[in-house]
């Protein structure tokens, strides 16, 4: 979507916070189509983790020993390796090499820890050969559904993709405008009051052909509207407040509104543009096309498996039933003082 920078104030001034898209109508027309276009089955949560790639160096060769515990080497290939698992869990403001940093000493723990526990025999119960055998089948698992990933992540694969949701995106409407907003408490007539005069004294200095651009920069109450006259840029008719959008859309290019009420305050709009919402490039929404075609791959691959095996249940086995039987879960206790 085309923005004439519109900042976070100015949209909340508007926009319906569950109303919102980061990146902008177009982007999640597209994105709405292609979700739209096949209903994945439900991967098992375990099957949505595809293993990282080794790094680049490694794979050169150039996979030095940063540390031993007890003889035993962690190279920068276990480092790599163990930052892409736990990526998730690294502290984010914890970047470069200070990261490698930490994740050497979390294996050197890891290591440490590893060898008392074998010290003491600990592999040998039943319990941890259940738990090895099971990471073994999830490791293997992860292997196949990145093997089914990588096969069809092809750039024809994902330009098909892209067309096909191009083909499905509906043309639909967009609007240009700029407001002038008085702000009011919704629960204070007197504030009401006040901002609706305000908006009725702007709404009769344009009349008289006073500059929007201009008054919105010196009197708007919206603090990001000051800096660009008010221009909210384009927007579909759902991103805005009922009662805004409404007028919006049904005024004429130049034209301004009659002061507007919302739970925000009082309105004067003028729209400045009308337009088709235009397609996004392939560049723009490729690394959503990336998402759906893996996570098709690996929802394709996980059904043909499980159609081909030969899987029976026994009457201990819970039902499919139960799930939707579930009782739900109980609200956290309230902590008292």
């Amino acid at each position: 979507m085309t923005r004439h920078c519109p900042h976070a104030a100015t949209e909340a001034s508007v926009r319906p916070a569950a109303g919102r898209v980061a990146s902008g109508p177009l982007r999640a027309g597209l994105l709405a189509a292609l979700l739209g276009a096949a209903l994945l089955p439900a991967l098992p949560a375990l099957a949505q983790d595809a293993p990282k790639p080794a790094a680049a160096a490694a794979a050169q060769g150039d996979d030095p020993v940063l540390a031993t515990v007890n003889g035993t080497p962690i190279r920068r290939s276990d480092v790599t390796a163990a930052a892409a698992e736990l990526a998730p869990n690294l502290p984010q403001q914890i970047q470069g090499p200070a990261r490698d940093e930490y994740v050497l000493g979390f294996l050197i723990d890891l290591n440490a820890m590893a060898q008392a526990a074998e010290a003491e025999k600990l592999y040998d119960t039943d319990a941890f050969k259940r738990e090895m055998e099971f990471i073994r089948k999830r490791v293997l698992m992860q292997a196949i559904l990145e093997k089914a990933t990588k096969a069809a992540l092809t750039d024809d694969a994902m330009q098909k993709t892209y067309q096909e949701a191009v083909a499905q995106q509906k043309p639909e409407k967009e609007v240009r405008a700029r407001h002038i907003l008085f702000r009011a408490d919704p629960a204070d007539a007197a504030s009401g009051a006040a901002a609706e005069k305000k908006a009725e004294d702007v709404e009769a200095r344009l009349k008289k052909g006073e500059d929007f651009a201009k008054l919105a920069g010196e009197l708007t109450e919206d603090p990001s509207g000051k800096k660009d006259g008010g221009d909210l840029g384009f927007f579909t008719k759902e991103q805005m407040v009922p009662e805004f959008a409404e007028v919006a859309f049904e005024l004429k290019p130049g034209e301004v509104s009659k002061p507007v009420k919302t739970q925000f305050g009082w309105h004067v709009i003028k729209l400045e543009e009308v337009r088709e919402r235009p397609v996004p490039t392939f560049a723009e929404v490729k690394p959503q096309i990336e998402q759906f075609v893996a996570q098709k791959a690996q929802a394709d691959v996980v059904q043909k498996t499980r159609e081909s095996a030969k899987v029976e249940k026994t009457d201990a086995a819970p039902k499919p039933s139960d799930l939707m039987t579930a009782p739900a879960a109980p609200a956290p206790a309230t902590p008292t003082p």
